[in-house]
């Protein structure tokens, strides 16, 4: 992908710019105006030096894509410099600069994806509005991604500094970047969080498993099984997603991966070229999916996975993802999901610290078990759990539990975590303790970080100020913590937290986090199959 910025000499990004200058009908505002909206101010104006006073929002969103996408090329090829002398490097930093390597090469994909979009209109659909939002905000997320693994895993690396220096600077790019485009093709919304207003919604889409099933088996039909014993077309399910078509379209319907029961002892990857592809088991804790990977053992925490999906459009159902390496490997991925409109439906994810990775883009979660202790649903996905059984599990002697530690970075990212309808219950180990676990609904990762709850039951396991912090008074301001309708001796706002982050909402702000506003789920849920509440269904 980093031949995409051979395309873009200084003579023509200079007439492309002038062009569309000519083509301004009004003046516009200024540059220092357009660049004091943004996150970064002077990175704005010394990145993109127009100096014609007819430019608008848009030229300067063009060049601020183009300028990303230089920015992404020169890191990937920093990268990969530093990964021609693996030699000389740690386990831990090699892992870490893979990590990044791969989260470069996806940027780049994205940028590109951003700047045919917006190359040559002023004006995009909602839902392509909604796609260029979703793509700019993984950038940033992969990044931060990037920098969290070398911070982590590559902590004796002498020259670690001369990776993170650059992302850091680059990533004030990319946030300008983000607020540009979000002004200039952004989807429109009536206040900060989404759609205002009531709606109600409704059950979309076939109803039930038996709907879905057959939904499976629509347009090509075509199927394959995955049987331990030889009875399937293949023994193991990465076996099966390699004979799977790439590129799909969709037009023909779902890829679709019947699992016989079995414990399936493999590290599962499904790349971004699978698309959609669905995969069937026979259900939770008979179909199961199972790795022990973790930090301690060396592993970085993005490559902990049991099970990694990044292909778009993916449906899982019916099965259970573990992590076996236990609380004292600390973080320990069952399920890393950066797939975008990827829906998982009646699965299971164990595991004990950082369970269930919402990395990046739009996901939805609907009938899941989701079993943790500490941040053990985290990451910077626009994710909506719904009908799910969240179970604190019982941590290392002197942990607490924190449900929720979600990654939202910059203010113009349309992430977030909302978790509507759900049951919070202790999972049996922690019902037969002591009783002195404490557990939070969430603690704030990163600076913006954002988490709904609404309409779902907690039972009293939640301890009364409700929310945890990170580090000092890091981020109790600026992140964004909201409770909606809960029920359960847990749901007692009135010793919560007083942060100025933190918010009791009324229904015309909870319905910006539903499926319809937060995911626009209306335009990709239905082809799945899978039942979905819209609004704020009673």
């Amino acid at each position: 992908m980093a031949t995409t910025t051979t395309f873009f000499s200084p003579v023509l990004v200079f007439v492309l710019v002038f062009l569309t200058y000519a083509a301004t009908a009004q003046p516009p505002p200024s540059s220092a105006t357009i660049c004091q909206n943004t996150p970064y101010p002077s990175v704005c104006q010394a990145s993109l030096p127009i100096s014609n006073s007819s430019a608008t929002i848009y030229d300067y969103g063009r060049l601020s894509i183009r300028k990303s996408i230089s920015t992404a090329t020169k890191f990937a090829n920093l990268i990969d410099k530093y990964l021609s002398t693996s030699a000389i490097l740690t386990t831990g930093a090699i892992r870490a600069l893979q990590d990044c390597h791969y989260l470069a090469q996806t940027n780049l994909e994205f940028l590109s994806t951003a700047f045919q979009t917006i190359n040559t209109t002023q004006t995009v659909s909602d839902s392509k509005s909604e796609d260029i939002q979703t793509i700019v905000s993984a950038i940033l997320t992969n990044t931060e991604t990037c920098i969290d693994g070398l911070q982590a895993n590559a902590a004796s690396w002498t020259s670690k500094n001369g990776v993170v220096g650059p992302i850091k600077n680059d990533n004030k790019l990319y946030s300008v970047s983000l607020a540009l485009v979000n002004r200039g093709w952004g989807r429109k919304k009536s206040n900060k969080f989404g759609v205002s207003g009531k709606h109600k919604g409704v059950k979309s889409g076939p109803l039930g498993l038996r709907k879905l099933l057959q939904a499976s088996s629509s347009g090509s039909g075509t199927q394959i099984l995955v049987g331990q014993d030889g009875s399937g077309n293949f023994t193991t399910i990465t076996d099966a997603i390699n004979f799977a078509p790439n590129n799909s379209d969709g037009s023909a319907g779902y890829f679709t991966i019947r699992v016989a029961a079995g414990v399936y002892e493999e590290y599962v990857n499904i790349p971004k070229n699978k698309k959609y592809l669905m995969i069937i088991g026979e259900g939770i804790n008979q179909t199961v999916i199972t790795g022990n990977r973790s930090v301690v053992d060396g592993w970085t925490t993005f490559n902990s996975a049991t099970f990694i999906v990044t292909s778009p459009n993916f449906v899982g159902m019916n099965f259970t993802i573990r992590n076996t390496a236990g609380a004292i490997k600390h973080q320990a991925v069952a399920l890393r999901n950066g797939a975008d409109l990827s829906t998982f439906y009646k699965c299971s994810f164990e595991g004990y610290q950082d369970t269930l990775y919402a990395h990046s883009l739009r996901q939805f979660y609907r009938e899941c078990d989701i079993y943790g202790t500490v941040d053990f649903i985290f990451g910077n996905a626009a994710a909506v759990l719904q009908n799910c059984n969240l179970y604190p599990r019982l941590p290392m002697s002197g942990q607490f539990n924190a449900i929720t530690a979600q990654g939202r970075t910059d203010p113009g990212q349309n992430t977030g975590t909302s978790i509507q309808k759900c049951n919070i219950r202790a999972a049996d180990d922690l019902a037969g303790s002591n009783g002195t676990t404490v557990t939070y609904l969430g603690r704030p990762w990163k600076e913006y970080s954002r988490t709904v709850y609404m309409q779902s039951f907690m039972d009293s396991l939640i301890t009364p100020v409700g929310w945890s912090m990170w580090s000092g008074d890091f981020a109790l301001n600026t992140s964004y913590y909201a409770e909606f309708n809960n029920s359960g001796p847990g749901s007692n706002t009135s010793q919560r937290v007083t942060w100025l982050g933190f918010h009791i909402i009324n229904e015309t702000d909870a319905v910006n986090f539903t499926v319809s506003a937060f995911l626009v789920g209306d335009a990709w849920l239905p082809q799945t199959g899978v039942t979905y509440d819209a609004g704020l269904l009673n």
